[in-house]
């Protein structure tokens, strides 16, 4: 299928394959204030193509960063104890991997709001966070990481090392999708991380693909990787992809492990599931388009699911605001009218609407006085911990319901 064309981010070649149009969105993380409602909501398009050149997966409509990564952004990454504790974990063992101590230096690119940094300072190890929101970035500071409020690129890496910071490890976490100018980003990180080493993770679109969770596409997600393409986009840069992990974490991602060229031997891990993801049709059109089929197909069940609930006299609530859950209710047509309202842990989410649906968020005190039949939890990736937080449901005979990869009861 084809239709408009852009540039590839990464080779420069015409992406003309449309793989999935999602229609005009608002923003997944710029929630409404109730008394703005009166304020129009601005949409744009959000559809995602794929280079046939490098089989990179991207938008083909960019909103500017600066409009997204604002000093009122609502994602702070402590709010998950799952996620710091995986963090956390990763500082242990890098710490031991790499022998750090309080001569090291660690440098964590979009750093939000110290969830990471704040481990390797509690083990006297220097530290500096790169993080263009102001807000996450105040809160990094008070828990004593130093942050420097700026978009990472070439112009700031060449000024870090001509003020001498020489990190053994530079550190990016969910990153790299977020990046618009993909070719400054990488070079600014060939240029900072010199000797040392780079890890940098990001959702795997195999699993993406497979696990068929189209509701990661959102506009702050310029691109969509496979190792296959992760590798060129750093090869094209003068980095190798030496050794690479794979995780459970949102849906199943990737941990690229990336050195200067040929510094270091490349690990058999990453030939072999290169290998797989080309058997998985990763290099083709064919895989994609069966995607956008299946996907087709989550967007008629979601609803039809929320209309049998309401039909039955069933309550349904949402768990969650995350900006992944935007993505699902706007593509799916759900409101208010089918979803009264979803909770959320973050105080900066409370009170506000979602955006486009327009879906209430309150406290997880009000799903308790409620007592829904059923919760839908809208961060799917982080079910069992939402699960464990709000066991009380299941005392009243409630049931946790997951979207993706079709609606179903979590038993």
């Amino acid at each position: 299928m084809t239709a408009r064309a852009r540039c590839c981010r990464n080779c420069g070649a015409v992406v003309e394959h449309v793989v999935l149009d999602l229609g005009e969105q608002p923003l997944s993380n710029s929630y409404v204030d109730p008394a703005a409602l009166h304020v129009p909501e601005p949409h744009y398009p959000l559809a995602i193509g794929l280079c046939t050149a490098c089989w990179l997966v991207q938008l083909l409509d960019d909103v500017d960063p600066a409009m997204i990564f604002t000093d009122q952004y609502a994602y702070f990454s402590s709010v998950s104890e799952s996620w710091v504790a995986h963090a956390h974990a990763y500082a242990a063992e890098m710490t031991e991997r790499l022998r750090l101590n309080d001569d090291s230096f660690v440098v964590e690119i979009a750093s939000n709001d110290g969830y990471l940094l704040g481990a390797f300072v509690d083990r006297g190890i220097g530290v500096l966070g790169i993080e263009p929101s102001a807000n996450t970035a105040a809160a990094a500071e008070a828990r004593g990481v130093p942050t420097r409020v700026e978009f990472f690129g070439s112009a700031l890496a060449t000024s870090l090392r001509a003020d001498g910071v020489r990190p053994e490890l530079v550190v990016g976490n969910n990153v790299l999708a977020h990046v618009r100018d993909l070719d400054d980003f990488v070079r600014g990180l060939a240029i900072l991380v010199g000797d040392g080493l780079l890890t940098m993770e990001f959702p795997h679109l195999l699993r993406l693909v497979e696990g068929l969770a189209f509701d990661t596409i959102y506009h702050e997600h310029y691109s969509y990787f496979s190792l296959l393409t992760a590798r060129d986009v750093f090869e094209r840069r003068g980095l190798d992809v030496v050794d690479v992990e794979e995780l459970p974490t949102h849906g199943g991602s990737l941990r690229v492990h990336v050195r200067t060229r040929g510094r270091t031997d490349v690990s058999d891990r990453v030939h072999r599931l290169v290998e797989q993801e080309r058997a998985a049709g990763l290099d083709t059109t064919t895989a994609y388009d069966a995607f956008a089929s299946d996907v087709e197909r989550i967007r008629e069940e979601l609803p039809l699911f929320l209309r049998a609930a309401r039909a039955d006299d069933r309550l349904v609530v949402g768990y969650g605001a995350p900006a992944k859950g935007n993505t699902l209710l706007n593509s799916c047509g759900v409101t208010s009218e089918l979803l009264p309202f979803t909770v959320d842990r973050s105080p900066v989410k409370q009170g506000m609407l979602l955006p486009g649906s327009h879906v209430p968020i309150e406290s997880p005190e009000r799903l308790l006085e409620r007592r829904p039949d059923y919760v839908l939890v809208l961060p799917w990736n982080l079910v069992d911990e939402i699960t464990e937080q709000m066991r009380a449901v299941r005392e009243w005979g409630g049931q946790f319901v997951v979207p993706i990869p079709r609606p179903h009861v979590v038993v």
